[in-house]
């Protein structure tokens, strides 16, 4: 997300947008914790750990994502703060 987005778009716009990335990452997270759980204790208790193992790929990619949402997060916050020092 640029600068001069983010610059363009209203206050109410960018809150809204911010709760709904906060809303899901959060799902995401949630999502991650089962489906690591799911492979850890898969791998732990089956004998064949194929699917497991391609679970814990799919995890570990999807994860991914999370380091992109706490980046938008950030950058919507800095833009809101600089609105609320210059009002």
């Amino acid at each position: 997300m640029k600068k001069e987005e983010l610059k363009k778009k209203s206050s109410e716009t960018l809150e809204s947008e911010l709760k709904t990335i906060k809303t899901i990452t959060g799902a995401l997270i949630g999502v991650l914790t089962v489906l690591f759980a799911v492979t850890i204790y898969g791998m732990l208790t089956k004998e064949d750990n194929t699917t497991f193992i391609a679970l814990m790929a799919v995890a570990i990619s999807c994860s991914a994502i999370l380091p992109i949402q706490f980046g938008s997060m950030k950058k919507i916050k800095t833009e809101l703060e600089l609105r609320k020092t210059n009002n």
